[in-house]
């Protein structure tokens, strides 16, 4: 089993390094092999709606959004970190996920998805909220732990004393841990849900 995990701060090594590198000891421990992907220091376009990922099976512009994607479709769970701008992800993070998931031709359900978000003191819960939300749309089943994912910390290095925080984070590990060897466990009995043809609809008529 693997997880690929996404380090959307620009600090490399900083806390939202931290807060992953606290679930990697317990994935390791699981025997459950990760990835660490660094986004937060790249140059990092948004979607610009052009369609092109419907004709090709991956985004247009050819970055490190398409070398995930290609990960993506072969793990078994994404953690995506992330430290608070504003109550929300910052814009590296959200231009990374939009692509991500929109220009996405893989099968993501039942793959496991958890949000981590890292902050000073506030936003964390707006910030978690939102990065879910790719989850949720995706059929990807969210990973909980004992609180709301996340980390304090203002300097870099400052997320090593919320021990609190920390033992969410391993929590957080091994609740996905189970719940990806559970769900390999039910796929090979009884496969995925049967998929519907999606029906859309406008508002405007």
């Amino acid at each position: 089993m693997k997880v690929l995990l996404i380090n959307g701060s620009p600090r490399k090594d900083g806390n939202t390094a931290i807060a992953l590198n606290e679930m990697i000891k317990v994935f390791e421990n699981q025997g459950i092999e990760t990835e660490l992907l660094h986004i937060g220091g790249k140059d990092i376009r948004g979607c610009i709606a052009c369609g092109k990922c419907r004709q090709l099976g991956h985004c247009v512009f050819d970055d490190i959004v398409v070398q995930a994607s290609q990960k993506l479709a072969e793990a078994d769970g994404l953690v995506v970190g992330s430290p608070v701008y504003y109550a929300s992800a910052n814009g590296t993070v959200v231009s990374f996920m939009d692509r991500l998931f929109y220009s996405n031709s893989a099968d993501l359900r039942m793959k496991v998805g958890a949000a981590v978000s890292v902050a000073r003191r506030g936003g964390q819960t707006t910030t978690f909220d939102q990065l879910n939300k790719y989850f949720t749309i995706s059929g990807m089943p969210v990973a909980s732990g004992q609180y709301w994912n996340g980390v304090h910390g203002a300097a870099p290095g400052e997320a090593e004393n919320d021990t609190e925080g920390l033992q969410q984070m391993r929590t957080l590990a091994a609740n996905m841990a189970f719940l990806m060897k559970s769900i390999a466990l039910g796929k090979e009995k009884f496969g995925l849900p049967e998929k519907e043809k999606p029906q859309r609809m406008n508002f405007i008529r």
